[in-house]
């Protein structure tokens, strides 16, 4: 039988995982299937998956967490973080992995070319995908770490997890060299999360992404002195790439993937 790999969360029908991972098992010469799980129960509906014989998941939103905590253990990107995007089977056994930190520094550094060490650093949300993408940006060398949250106490929990700085989005100030937007709202058509000063001069990143590249924080951040805005369709790629390599053993190409995708083929 074909090894099977799915991503799963809710809502997940709107996800170009299954059209990355085709693209990169075409380009490498390996024959996989992948497919879409829309599930009300992450566990249930996981253990389920790999007792029919499934060799892999990638993990959205809102199950993170629940990832982390259902696997049999972690691997060093997970461990500390709290979140899990990614499981593969090793030895008969779940574990899980965190891409998200890995593929947005490559997005961020290799395909952006935004300098990352010694930029002050603010990011707007503290969810799975902010969990995920700080123990990175701080082995990359980015500086003064803030989290800002609309929930000041949860931003606190998850900073004070790091070591870094946290408060609410009232809170920063001054001048910052990378914005990463966190937050959902955008899914909402909201973009104007901070105040238009914070987001001035600043290169900022959103961790969603839009057909168009132009999700609402990156058309507000353009419109308010942003020096560079870039929506996430880039990490989604970098960190699926990521998974595919834990899963086969072999790194794809990213680039023409990420070319098919922005064009829309």
């Amino acid at each position: 039988m074909m090894d099977r790999y799915a991503v799963i969360g809710r809502p997940v029908a709107h996800s170009l995982s299954p059209r990355i991972h085709a693209a990169f098992a075409a380009g490498t010469g390996h024959t996989l299937s992948y497919n879409k799980i829309h599930a009300e129960n992450f566990a249930a509906a996981a253990d389920e998956f790999f007792a029919a014989g499934g060799q892999g998941l990638n993990v959205t939103v809102p199950f993170k967490a629940d990832a982390w905590r259902w696997v049999d253990r972690h691997d060093e990107t997970a461990a500390g973080c709290g979140a899990v995007n990614t499981i593969v089977l090793r030895d008969g056994r779940r574990c899980g992995g965190n891409t998200d930190g890995i593929g947005l520094v490559r997005d961020l550094t290799e395909n952006l070319h935004w300098p990352l060490r010694g930029a002050r650093t603010l990011i707007l949300g503290a969810g799975g995908a902010v969990q995920g993408i700080v123990p990175a940006l701080q082995r990359a060398g980015a500086a003064d770490l803030t989290i800002a949250n609309r929930t000041r106490s949860k931003a606190v929990r998850l900073a004070h997890q790091f070591g870094i700085a946290a408060g609410g989005l009232d809170d920063p100030k001054g001048q910052w060299d990378l914005v990463l937007n966190g937050t959902a709202a955008g899914l909402a058509g909201e973009g104007a999360l901070v105040a238009p000063a914070v987001v001035a001069g600043a290169n900022c990143y959103d961790l969603f992404y839009a057909a168009d590249a132009k999700t609402p924080f990156c058309r507000w951040a353009a419109a308010n002195g942003a020096r560079a805005v870039s929506d996430g369709l880039g990490m989604l790629v970098e960190q699926a790439a990521e998974a595919f390599f834990l899963w086969r053993n072999v790194r794809p190409s990213t680039a023409s993937v990420l070319d098919q995708l922005r064009q829309g083929a």
